[in-house]
């Protein structure tokens, strides 16, 4: 099991700069003696009979894949039976710093030596990979040097035509990252460097096209968009040793994706069926779209949660869970199917205040808007009078119902007092579910109680209904259903209260 490193030092993208750009690299060691599995032998002065680690990237995260302990001549073994992951590996110092970082591929069998007085001249004895890795990183810390001393220079020019020659130079600087990069594609292109290049490309947009005598200014936005990915195949484990990778996805999915859920779903979709041959990245990519859209940032993204659910836990893929997290993941898929935006209010028999039946859909609103609340809770008293503000000064003139549905019913004494006390009375419906109606819920075997049909487990939970009782948003702070309903309705302008 791999487990996390704490306390490391930064981290830079090794690809387009790095210290180590000096790193020596010579001939490899005969095929005949190398063992199987990973066996990096590691000299690092001035280290003795003391353990370093061997480090390497899990998405943005970083985690240890081997430890060692160094003998009395700074030698250790980095080795194992299994084959490491191929990708971006680094050296961890016994107080938990990295050190230097390398490349990993499927030759698994090399040296290292280095010293922590002067780690720019660490060598790698034995790996064709960083070889290249070395060589590219070297030029590619003189021409960085060389943006920094042009960079600084503009920023300092005195006259305009100053400012345009080193404007030049910048521009033909650019082009020099490019050849080098293009070198790498050109001349290796099965090496690692090639495919950290594909994973760290962004496609450049183009210039809006004219067609039929019209700008077409979506253009350069869907041509990024269609070339995001190119080269990149998701089911590749490479992917997670990248410190890169993860931060481009989020960067397509915030930049690129719509934020309505089936677009997404289409999205994650493709990925997760590319990538489901993948041994690590499948498993690293499921967990990431699940925890992001099973509490998502924006309302209606729970969709998501839901198709992975139903589309890849429930048909197997829950063996990757342990049983708590199995647990987790299947009641709140279960809390989630009945409240999607577009779906129909479950249904509401409740009792008033004063115990008299009440239905939800025996309730005809242009609009419901429906709390569920806790006498007892702080933030509910907070945020309780403020949605009775909003709909005294706007809401009731749009057509508004509010339901206040009181989730203690231990606290009758407390809600009504505070019903009372804040003058909540006019055009309101206050109701909540009595001790004995729960228990026979339960008893007949109802497999979801009201506050699972409404996933209500913090207080207040609001939802808004339209007059067919179809929820159209939830999960919105009160000011933000206040700028929905003045969104839908297009009518009075906002009143905050």
């Amino acid at each position: 099991m791999l487990q996390k490193i704490v306390a490391l030092c930064s981290f830079g993208l090794i690809l387009l700069s790095t210290p180590y750009a000096n790193a020596q690299v010579v001939k490899k060691i005969p095929a005949s003696n190398k063992p199987e599995g990973h066996h990096i032998e590691i000299t690092l002065k001035p280290y003795k009979n003391t353990k370093v680690y061997l480090g390497t990237n899990y998405g943005q995260s970083r985690v240890l894949a081997d430890s060692t302990i160094l003998n009395e001549a700074s030698t250790g073994y980095f080795k194992g039976k299994a084959k490491l992951t191929p990708g971006i590996y680094f050296v961890v110092s016994p107080k938990y710093s990295i050190l230097f970082e390398f490349l990993v591929d499927e030759g698994q069998q090399f040296k290292i030596i280095a010293d922590t007085l002067n780690l720019a001249d660490f060598k790698i004895i034995g790996s064709r990979e960083n070889d290249i890795f070395s060589s590219y990183s070297k030029t590619m810390n003189q021409l960085g040097t060389q943006r920094n001393q042009l960079e600084q220079a503009y920023a300092n020019a005195k006259t305009a035509n100053d400012s345009t020659i080193i404007l030049q130079s910048l521009k033909k600087l650019d082009s020099s990252f490019k050849q080098e990069r293009q070198k790498i594609i050109t001349s290796t292109p099965k090496s690692m460097m090639r495919f950290f290049l594909d994973v760290l490309q962004r496609p450049e947009a183009p210039a809006i096209p004219i067609v039929n005598g019209k700008a077409d200014s979506t253009y350069p936005f869907y041509y990024v968009k269609n070339h995001f990915w190119d080269n990149v195949v998701f089911n590749d484990n490479r992917l997670l040793r990248t410190p890169f990778f993860e931060a481009k996805l989020d960067e397509y999915f915030k930049n690129y994706v719509s934020r309505e859920p089936d677009s997404i779903i289409e999205e994650v979709q493709y990925m997760l069926t590319v990538a489901k041959t993948g041994k690590e990245i499948y498993p690293f990519l499921l967990f990431k779209f699940t925890n992001k859209y099973i509490s998502p940032e924006f309302m209606g993204q729970d969709k998501v949660f839901l198709h992975l659910f139903q589309n890849f836990f429930s048909k197997g893929d829950t063996v990757l869970l342990n049983n708590e997290s199995k647990k987790a993941i299947t009641e709140r898929a279960y809390s989630i199917m009945a409240n999607l935006i577009g779906n129909p209010a479950p249904a509401l028999v409740l009792n008033t205040i004063d115990n008299q039946s009440f239905s939800l859909y025996n309730q005809p609103a242009k609009f419901t808007f429906i709390a569920f609340w806790d006498p007892t809770c702080g933030h509910c008293k907070v945020e309780m009078p403020r949605v009775d503000s909003f709909y005294t000064k706007s809401w009731k003139h749009l057509g508004v119902q509010v339901i206040g549905v009181n989730t203690n019913f231990k606290e009758l004494a407390a809600w009504k007092q505070f019903v009372t006390d804040q003058h909540f009375d006019a055009g309101w419906s206050h109701v909540y579910q009595t001790e004995a109606a729960l228990n026979a819920e339960i008893n007949a075997g109802k497999a979801t109680t009201i506050r699972q049909l409404y996933d209500v487990f913090k207080t207040p939970t609001f939802y808004l209904l339209d007059k067919d009782k179809k929820i159209i948003a939830k999960n919105l702070t009160v000011d933000q259903f206040h700028d929905f309903l003045q969104s839908v309705t297009k009518t009075q302008p906002k009143q905050h209260p």
